[in-house]
């Protein structure tokens, strides 16, 4: 998500968060189930910290993911530094050349999230002493993380629950979404649930509003809810949300306006519903723990719209 702020008018690595290293599992949980997170195209893995460290605090596994060569840096045990390598050359300007970026984007986003499961498994053995229950693991991210979620799920079985953060999911480049280019899942739709979560950006909210949601939602076979949050915009669902109003007080304001990127939606309340509408579905998906808070409109989170 680029933001396009003066360079220097934030200090990222100021930012406090609730988290510390090498946390001790608090085994009377019992083993932890595990959630992925995928982030937007370019995003790093932290930019939704603030959600993460809610699922984290309610007793599950929070692995997040850089994707190497996208992420704008990432570091390998070894001290070897990747940096971001998509744009590489004279980026695509044809809408067919971006559509083929994108595709590939995808396909290499669900082999990371393949592959950390793969490795998560050896780790379970060889580190964490069997604590994590990876018969029971879930997906989620924000934008091409959302799409990345539904993706995975469709080409791994593994993956039990995932939700999509605003994240379209077709392969239309440099153009309006028309339904061409659909992907695999929109196609095919899926046997298990998947939570859309949309914004009030044009072409987003109700899945009637972008085909290729609409197109998985005629074909998906699982359960299925969309929702959208009253006021928000696409980058409503990671640390934007609340970082941004605070750092445009003190004058850092993205390009084009605070409310272009994270709406008119009160930060508390989006924060708030965001961390309740998350760890309600995978409560209900992953522990069987279910608050009817999916099932229809809610009194406690009013600018939260279902579509049916």
């Amino acid at each position: 998500m680029n933001l396009k702020m003066a360079p220097g008018s934030v200090d990222w690595g100021a930012t406090l968060t609730h988290a510390y290293r090498d946390a001790p599992v608090d085994r009377r949980a019992g083993r932890l189930p595990v959630v992925l997170y995928s982030p937007g195209l370019g995003d790093p893995r932290t930019w939704n910290t603030a959600l993460v460290e809610e699922l984290a605090s309610r007793g599950y596994a929070v692995v997040t993911v850089d994707h190497t060569h996208e992420a704008t840096e990432v570091e390998f045990p070894d001290g070897r530094l990747a940096t971001m390598r998509i744009f590489d050359g004279a980026p695509p300007t044809g809408p067919e050349a971006i559509s083929a970026l994108l595709e590939k984007v995808v396909a290499v986003r669900v082999a990371d999230a393949r592959f950390v499961l793969d490795e998560l498994a050896r780790l379970n053995r060889t580190r964490f002493g069997g604590e994590l229950d990876l018969r029971r693991v879930g997906i989620f991210g924000q934008s091409a993380g959302g799409f990345t979620a539904a993706q995975t799920m469709h080409d791994d079985r593994r993956f039990l629950a995932g939700i999509n953060m605003d994240g379209e999911m077709d392969y239309v480049g440099g153009r309006e979404p028309d339904g061409t280019h659909l992907s695999s899942v929109a196609l095919d739709g899926l046997d298990r649930p998947l939570l859309l979560m949309g914004t009030g950006s044009e072409g987003s909210g109700d899945y009637r509003r972008q085909p290729s949601w609409a197109a998985f939602w005629a074909n998906t076979r699982g359960w299925k809810a969309d929702v959208t949050l009253t006021g928000s915009r696409h980058a409503s669902y990671t640390d934007a949300q609340v970082l941004l109003p605070r750092l445009a007080r003190q004058g850092a304001v993205p390009d084009g306006g605070l409310a272009a990127a994270v709406g008119t939606v009160q930060p508390g309340r989006a924060l708030a519903a965001n961390r309740a509408y998350v760890a309600s579905f995978f409560d209900r998906w992953l522990r069987g723990h279910d608050d009817q808070l999916l099932d229809g409109p809610s009194e406690r989170f009013p600018e939260m719209v279902f579509a049916r």
